[in-house]
């Protein structure tokens, strides 16, 4: 292999690497000292993904990633933050309709089907994806500090 073969097999090798990484790896990666700030337990749960009472504010980043909405307010006299992230779920449909369009719907006209004028009925349709968002998980703070969450779909 040559001198200059090496080098880019190797940063070739690592960019492949790193595109294998999930979010959460990246973020851990990209913020060493916020993950070594963290206990041992803490950085347990960050691994899997996880949160608890009493995580702080970073380790809840490292865990669930940049919230998808932020609300600060104030309980009891105390300021409070309330971050929401949402997900989303696949609803599978199948759907029929008719249409009318120059030459059908899959460009047969003249082709044993018939001519019925300029513009051709058709039948269309099939299986369909639509994706519902939903609230994933909610997490409250007050001051830096978890005090309550809830995760799954709500």
């Amino acid at each position: 292999m040559s001198n200059l073969a090496r080098p880019t097999f190797a940063l070739l090798l690592i960019l492949g690497l790193a595109a294998c990484a999930s979010p959460r790896e990246r973020r851990i990666a990209a913020n060493p000292q916020i993950y070594q700030s963290l206990s041992t337990s803490d950085q347990v749960l960050v691994q899997q993904g996880r949160i608890r009472e009493g995580m702080s504010k970073e380790g809840v980043f490292l865990a669930l990633g940049r919230p998808d909405g932020v609300a600060a307010g104030r309980q009891k006299g105390v300021n409070v933050e309330q971050w929401t992230y949402m997900g989303s779920q696949p609803v599978y449909t199948t759907t029929v309709g008719m249409g009318w369009g120059w030459g059908g719907a899959w460009g047969l006209r003249g082709r044993g089907c018939g001519y019925v004028g300029p513009w051709d009925p058709y039948w269309m349709g099939g299986p369909m994806v639509t994706y519902v968002p939903y609230k994933a998980a909610t997490v409250t703070f007050r001051g830096n500090r978890v005090t309550d969450y809830l995760t799954g779909p709500q």
